[in-house]
């Protein structure tokens, strides 16, 4: 029972300039999405992050939505929201799993994601977890996207010089005394 038990929420990260975030947004149960964006909405705020909103038909199009604006749009996270409420068919295990491996496979492929869909047994589960005075899993959706651009911030910054890639002010394109690539 999640109502019962403790867990811990790290502090929101404090960042050095403002973030830019995208939420994707399947507003199937409207009231439901509505509360998610409120509370992902909220802490963004409390960041000083600009957070703008697309819609999608559902779930499944969550992550497809990602992938396009992360290859041609300028957003450093994103937050998917949405809710799958489990029903009489085999569906809800279809969109559950692929909507999350979709985003898995994305960030692990370098987008900053904070998952917000909700999967849940009923409608009443939905409504505590989405409510932003109570489980406020928007919000800690936009929180975990945050944290990954914290981190990755953090981590592009200490880079320095690796591997293959030349100083600054320096590119070679053929050997210098050959003239051959």
């Amino acid at each position: 029972m999640a109502g019962t038990e403790a867990y811990c929420s790290l502090p929101l990260p404090a960042l050095d300039r403002p973030a830019r975030l995208l939420a994707v947004v399947a507003p199937y149960y409207r009231d439901i999405a509505d509360a998610l964006i409120a509370g992902a909405r909220a802490t963004a705020a409390r960041v000083g992050a600009d957070l703008d909103l697309i819609e999608v038909p559902g779930a499944l199009e969550i992550p497809p939505a990602i992938r396009l604006a992360h290859l041609h749009a300028n957003y450093e996270g994103f937050v998917a929201l949405g809710c799958v409420i489990r029903g009489e068919t085999t569906h809800y295990e279809t969109v559950c799993n692929d909507s999350s491996r979709g985003l898995m496979l994305l960030g692990l492929d370098g987008a900053l994601i904070g998952n917000g869909i909700l999967t849940v047994e009923n409608r009443d589960q939905a409504v505590v977890r989405a409510d932003p005075e109570g489980q406020d899993k928007g919000g800690g959706a936009a929180a975990a996207a945050l944290h990954l651009i914290a981190l990755g911030r953090r981590w592009a910054s200490a880079r320095g010089n690796v591997g293959f890639r030349p100083g600054e002010g320096e590119f070679r394109i053929a050997d210098r005394e050959t003239g051959r690539a």
